[in-house]
């Protein structure tokens, strides 16, 4: 255990964050997203909701100032009827790390492809639909 870090980065999750650099990307995946025939490198969190996998990793991981959008989420298809309030929660979580961030969107078969690119793959155990989340880390500076 350290101080500061919160619980529900594992050690692995807490590697990955560490290792990647300026412009990588890290999928928060829901728990119906197919993420291990996706994924390049493959953290589960089982068990585990998104937006408080969000919340820990926002607390630690800076966003990409130098892209219009560092925070993407998967759309929902047309004519599904889905609703999505957990984009909200992600809302208010975003800004209370990053204030003013913008909220990319992004088709389901586009956002497939780029979490192909994707330094790792977060697979969740988030029951809620279109719940998938794409980060692009930033610059620490300080």
């Amino acid at each position: 255990m350290l101080k500061g870090i919160p619980a529900i980065l594992s050690p692995e999750l807490l590697k990955v964050m560490m290792e990647m650099g300026h412009g990588d990307t890290i999928v928060i995946a829901d728990g119906n997203f197919p993420g291990a025939s996706m994924a390049q490198r493959l953290v589960r969190l089982d068990g585990h909701g998104a937006s408080e996998i969000l919340d820990a990793m926002l607390k630690l991981m800076p966003l990409d100032t130098y892209v219009q959008e560092p925070f993407k989420l998967m759309e929902v298809v047309p004519g599904d009827p889905v609703e999505t309030p957990i984009w909200d929660e992600y809302a208010a979580i975003l800004e209370k790390h990053q204030p003013g961030t913008k909220i990319g969107h992004v088709e389901r078969f586009a956002f497939y492809e780029l979490t192909k690119k994707a330094y790792c793959v977060v697979q969740t155990g988030e029951s809620a639909l279109y719940a998938n989340i794409l980060l692009q880390k930033g610059v620490v500076t300080s």
